[in-house]
């Protein structure tokens, strides 16, 4: 469905302070037990080092640059932070510029194991660093360079399952540690588990594992009860504050982040009814839903929060410059990993809370106006700089001015999940 073009809105002061650093994504890295061990991250500085690909040097420094710039501790969530070094960047000593007890040097696939990139990598291992070794493959021209590496990343779309038996039995964890690229489901994640890969990138965990006598625990009941609840054409707060009370985590949350600076309450807040009254109906509609998705997530792998959190206030920021109807786009951002979270298809999620049919129907896989709006957002936050620029584009919108947003968004979602 074609949606008309909008006029490009003024960009906040705030976006026009962050033009070096147009473009920022990570993808997060898991262990065994699905917890976040680090983040890959993945930077450009505009359209020009994001789509050519012709100097892998210069995108390589941006990343340097921006990670000095905003810190690895930002960025990472205090995790590892896997940086892509070319040759370059490695003879010349320039990855040093990071703290070694935070990076992992991911060496490229495209260098070469010289003598000088084998002196380079010597000296970073003897730093501290960690060597990681980007998309390995069986009969690698890298391999001398496995003696020192503590990571070997592979790709499991370029290699068989054949392949990666063959390099688990190679190498094994007594001498570096696998980790599977591109583990998209959880079957992939089950069987790469299962053939010795310790670390995991990809978002398989985005897409629950519903097992068929799965029941939903009763505190997940009450997320959705008072997600309910705040949909309702009229808000009944009596209602809304009984369920609020009685759900511990939920109450302490509300009070947690209302009293925190993140929202500059001048004076602190002492009860839910308090809070609420000092909300107002607009605003508690907004962040009941949002304490509840954050509830919902815990005890799920960091990143799924956060990105949640990130979608939401994206969703937000977008909303005054895109067609977006009647339609929540702060809801859409906020309910898009909520299947995840809950470990529920997305279809009995969406049954027991009231939404527009244009969320639904996004968020179920189905045609939707809300559709290009909902791609802008999941290509920032996979780094797909090309994609996302088309979609802008397409709304109207200019790339580098919505990514300046983007990152707005990522600060917040940080700013609330400390808060919390």
């Amino acid at each position: 469905m074609t949606i008309a073009a909008a006029t490009p809105a003024p960009v906040p002061e705030k976006a026009k302070d962050l033009t070096n650093l147009h473009y920022v994504a990570r993808q997060p890295i898991f262990d065994r037990d699905q917890k976040v061990f680090g983040y890959e991250l993945l930077f450009r500085d505009g359209l020009e080092n994001a789509f050519t690909g012709s100097d892998a040097d210069a995108v390589s420094r941006a990343t340097l640059d921006n990670s000095l710039l905003i810190g690895l501790e930002t960025l990472c969530d205090g995790r590892r932070a896997f940086v892509n070094c070319t040759r370059d960047t490695l003879i010349k000593g320039l990855v040093t510029l990071l703290p070694s007890q935070s990076t992992v040097v991911e060496v490229l696939e495209n260098v070469p194991a010289d003598p000088d990139v084998m002196a380079a990598c010597k000296g970073l291992k003897d730093a501290g660093y960690l060597i990681a070794l980007d998309d390995y493959v069986t009969g690698d021209p890298r391999e001398s360079l496995t003696q020192m590496a503590d990571i070997i990343k592979v790709d499991m779309k370029l290699t068989t399952l054949a392949q990666r038996a063959d390099l688990t039995k190679h190498f094994g964890p007594w001498r570096c540690r696998l980790l599977a690229e591109k583990v998209e489901t959880q079957e992939e994640f089950a069987a790469a588990r299962e053939q010795g890969f310790v670390y995991f990138q990809g978002y398989f965990f985005r897409r629950p594992e519903i097992l068929t006598a799965h029941s939903m625990p009763g505190n997940s009941l009450n997320y959705l009860r008072m997600m309910r609840e705040v949909s309702r054409p009229e808000l009944d707060v009596a209602a809304l504050e009984r369920l609020i009370k009685g759900e511990a985590s939920i109450c302490y949350r509300l009070l947690r982040y209302l009293n925190s600076a993140v929202f500059g309450f001048k004076s602190e807040i002492h009860s839910v009814r308090h809070a609420l009254s000092i909300l107002g109906e607009r605003e508690t509609r907004r962040w009941v839903r949002l304490v509840a998705a954050v509830a919902a997530g815990q005890g799920k792998p960091s990143d799924l929060v956060l990105s949640s959190l990130v979608r939401a206030r994206f969703g937000e920021l977008l909303a005054a410059q895109v067609p977006s109807g009647e339609s929540d786009l702060f809801l859409l951002g906020l309910l898009s990993l909520i299947d995840a979270m809950l470990e529920m298809p997305m279809a009995e999620v969406l049954d027991k809370i009231s939404l527009d049919s244009e969320t639904k129907a996004v968020l179920l896989g189905q045609p939707s106006k809300l559709r290009p709006v909902y791609q802008l957002i999941l290509a920032h936050e996979s780094g797909e700089w090309e994609a996302a620029a088309q979609v802008a584009q397409s709304l109207g919108l200019y790339a580098k001015e919505v990514a300046a947003l983007y990152w707005q968004a990522q600060q917040w979602a940080r700013e609330v999940c400390v808060a919390g």
